[in-house]
């Protein structure tokens, strides 16, 4: 008697033109491409910007549990939108790439993007020495250091400078 049951759910399942196996595929591979991306994004973030797993977390505000089940493709129902954007922009990244990869349609009216503020020219400089092949690990490596210093230092209270004297 069960074998006739799944004879008429799979033929229920055939008629409308799906099969059970096809959409437990299709929910697999979105997890799969999805996993993809995140993989990708967490290895330019380790590569372009020494990130850890952990820095990527605090400046995503995704906590690393998350971001892991992702990876694994370890969920059940789909990732929240919300936490995808920020995952996305939190590692400079357009969300229509994860939208792209979840199979999510987002044809909907695009979001402006702010206007990137003007890049400072001593900003710009240590940036092209970071990607340039000809400045070595180590010198990268002490880079990336001493930005890291300088950004998360308390910030200075404004007065504590004489006025009459200049940097420099």
């Amino acid at each position: 008697m069960s074998h006739t049951r799944d004879k008429s759910a799979s033929h229920d399942d055939a008629a409308d033109g799906r099969s059970y196996r096809r959409r437990v595929t299709h929910a697999h591979a979105r997890k799969i491409e999805f996993a993809d991306f995140v993989r990708r994004a967490l290895d330019d973030a380790r590569t372009a910007r020494a990130w850890s797993g952990t820095e990527v977390s605090r400046r995503t505000g995704v906590s690393r549990q998350t971001i892991n089940r992702w990876v694994r493709g370890d969920w059940s129902s789909d990732p929240e939108a919300a936490r995808v954007v920020s995952f996305c922009e939190g590692l400079g990244l357009d969300p229509a790439g994860a939208f792209a990869a979840l199979g999510w349609d987002r044809t909907g009216p695009a979001r402006r993007r702010p206007e990137t503020p003007p890049m400072d020219p001593d900003v710009e400089a240590l940036l092209r020495r970071l990607v340039d092949p000809g400045v070595s690990d180590l010198e990268k490596f002490h880079i990336r250091e001493t930005v890291r210093y300088l950004a998360y230092r308390p910030i200075l209270p404004n007065n504590t400078r004489d006025p009459d004297k200049q940097a420099g």
